[in-house]
């Protein structure tokens, strides 16, 4: 069942994860606090697999099951994020709305926040007839750039983003 996070702050630290946990009376088990300290301390999306082995080689004593169960029970509370792959689903330690850059060289998912004009998103209820309440966009690219021959000759120029931003 999927919970709604209604007029609840945003989560932006292990401590406002926690108190999210408490304020829906979720039991915080010791397993549920190594879960959330881990996904706040990498600072990555992450399968239940790469938590279960990072838990159990800082000799965290937990069993994969109780990992997967503690990560369902998160993410449909909203705690924390699971994102659906075709590979399996990987948990971040954001929950608020944001996008996601793909880089196809590493297979790291990168979190951005993206704003798009109010214009833009007029248009596209203008065109579709759907209230836009909320957006995610997802951003597929290289990190390392391709090789010229594999670049397109469609005389588009590719202008580079500022990574720092």
């Amino acid at each position: 069942m999927k919970h709604e996070a209604i007029a609840l702050k945003p989560i932006r630290s292990l401590q406002d994860a926690l108190d999210r946990c408490q304020a829906l009376g979720m039991r915080l088990s010791r397993q549920r606090r190594l879960i959330l300290e881990l996904l706040w301390e990498v600072q990555d999306h992450v399968c239940a697999r790469d938590i279960y082995d990072q838990l159990s080689r800082a000799g965290k004593e937990i069993g994969y099951t109780s990992v997967y169960q503690n990560l369902e029970a998160l993410s449909s509370h909203g705690i924390i994020e699971c994102i659906e792959r075709s590979d399996g689903r990987l948990y971040g330690n954001i929950s608020d709305p944001h996008s996601h850059i793909n880089c196809l060289d590493s297979q790291q998912i990168l979190d951005v926040f993206v704003e798009l004009p109010p214009d833009l998103i007029e248009r596209i209820e203008a065109e579709t007839g759907v209230r836009i309440t909320d957006y995610r966009i997802d951003f597929f690219g290289y990190r390392n750039p391709k090789p010229e021959a594999s670049a397109p000759t469609d005389g588009v120029e590719a202008v580079p983003v500022d990574s720092e931003r």
